[in-house]
């Protein structure tokens, strides 16, 4: 006859790896549950507002053809860094990171990670918040407006960091 504590051994240790495989999966759908949290934000921001701008003066920059900005708007397409754009021709969230990260709120003008981005921006630090604040970050720097010195870790360009 199997002694009590025996018994009571092998229920604990079924009763753990059903919690551990419970455990996995909860993971796996929190997981997929963030990507469609992403996804929703991503597509509401973009249907939010018209994707047309009012037409504002040109920017006439020494030595080159004048520059036709248009104003930003909600959901516009960031355009690739050229000398004398400023960061006003930029959608309102996007202008809000280079402002932080310019130093406009206080930072310093120090490079910051995702996490760092989204508290000054005021938003809650979770995973859904830092991957859309990941996603503008690395926009802004494949176009030339942010420097991503290492991995995950965003700045404004030296040269640009007075202004512009």
């Amino acid at each position: 006859m199997p002694s009590v504590m025996g018994l009571l051994e092998e229920r604990e240790r079924a009763a753990r790896q059903r919690v551990e495989a419970l455990q996995a999966e909860l993971r796996e759908a929190e997981a997929l549950w963030e990507r469609f949290v992403i996804a929703r934000e991503t597509v509401s921001e973009v249907l939010a507002e018209p994707r047309c701008g009012n037409d504002v003066q040109p920017i006439a920059v020494a030595g080159e053809e004048s520059l036709q900005v248009t104003a930003a708007v909600p959901g516009s397409v960031v355009p690739h860094w050229k000398e004398g754009l400023a960061s006003t021709v930029l959608a309102p969230d996007y202008q809000r990171i280079m402002d932080v990260l310019a130093g406009g709120s206080g930072t310093c003008g120090e490079a910051m990670d995702c996490r760092q981005l989204a508290a000054a921006l005021g938003l809650e630090p979770v995973p859904a918040k830092v991957e859309g604040m990941r996603s503008k970050a690395k926009r802004l720097a494949a176009r030339g407006w942010l420097a991503e010195e290492r991995p995950g870790l965003f700045s404004v360009p030296v040269a640009r960091a007075g202004g512009s």
